[in-house]
């Protein structure tokens, strides 16, 4: 199948099943409808973490930390703690950044403009688009291995390479309501159009191209769509995300930390030094401790 006009019988068909299944595929989100610094915090989090564990701590963040100002103000080493478990604890340090450049160059407000989106810390090309879309009602398409599936099953049944997957999205957009068509998008991909997919309940499946095909599922290589992940057990991650996990306000020495983490002292100290480097913690005379350091 060739898609090349937005207005042709595919697009139509899918945009109108997207629109009438939208009240059973909706997730209950508490960020859905907040501030654009609600919703910036909530991409930032579900960065490479599923929904379902980033709803808590997106909760406990944005009350203790409301606004960019009340996030650029407070000490590394808090936004870390409150940040322990979620896990990829350098999202937390980059968050923060981003917070204190709102407040210099934007008047302590999230920017509204792609372009601006993405030129801050630890924002790329999916995190820019969403917050685009559902803090500022963007006409922009958001695609993640959710909706990369979507875009491969759905409407195209076939592998689309990252420019043929992101003219696709733009082209499948409706005119209005985009914020709600791309959040629908991510909610089919998450709960029906999974890389095992749920055909026989999906809301849309009388419009899937591939359904309707047949064949090998297109999504398997197509653009967007994630691979299996490196193994996590023994891996430096795993280790790293034990000595984080182990850390106080005060100082641990090397002994306690081996005995929380259950790491070899050659791997502790290679661990932590990576770690001191990378601004995650302090190592003094008395041990290794959250930073302490407040910008402003």
């Amino acid at each position: 199948m060739s898609l090349t006009d937005p207005s042709g019988e595919q697009y139509v068909r899918l945009r109108g099943a997207l629109r009438r299944a939208r009240g059973v595929m909706a997730r209950d989100l508490p960020w859905t409808g907040s501030s654009p610094w609600g919703v910036f915090v909530s991409e930032t989090m579900l960065q490479q973490t599923p929904v379902s564990r980033v709803i808590r701590y997106w909760e406990s963040f944005v009350t203790a930390y409301p606004s960019p100002s009340d996030a650029a103000r407070a000490p590394v080493g808090e936004i870390l703690e409150g940040w322990r478990g979620l896990g990829y604890p350098r999202r937390a340090l980059r968050l923060r950044e981003a917070a204190t450049i709102m407040v210099d160059e934007y008047g302590g407000r999230v920017p509204d403009s792609l372009e601006s989106l993405r030129r801050l810390p630890g924002v790329g090309e999916y995190t820019a688009s969403a917050v685009a879309s559902f803090a500022f009602s963007r006409r922009v398409p958001v695609i993640d291995t959710n909706v990369g599936r979507v875009l491969a099953r759905a409407l195209a049944n076939r592998s689309l390479r990252p420019a043929e997957a992101r003219l696709e999205a733009s082209r499948l957009l409706p005119r209005d309501d985009v914020g709600a068509f791309n959040q629908s998008l991510l909610d089919l991909g998450a709960q029906w159009c999974r890389p095992q997919p749920r055909c026989e309940e999906c809301p849309v499946r009388r419009v899937c191209a591939w359904r309707e095909a047949g064949g090998d599922d297109p999504a398997t290589t197509s653009a967007f769509v994630s691979r299996p992940q490196a193994r996590f057990e023994g891996s430096e991650r795993q280790r790293r995300g034990l000595v984080l996990g182990s850390l106080e306000s005060a100082p641990l020495s090397f002994e306690l930390l081996a005995q929380r983490t259950g790491l070899q002292r050659s791997d502790l100290e290679r661990v932590v030094g990576a770690l001191v480097r990378e601004g995650f913690c302090t190592l003094g005379e008395d041990g290794v401790a959250w930073p302490t350091e407040r910008s402003r």
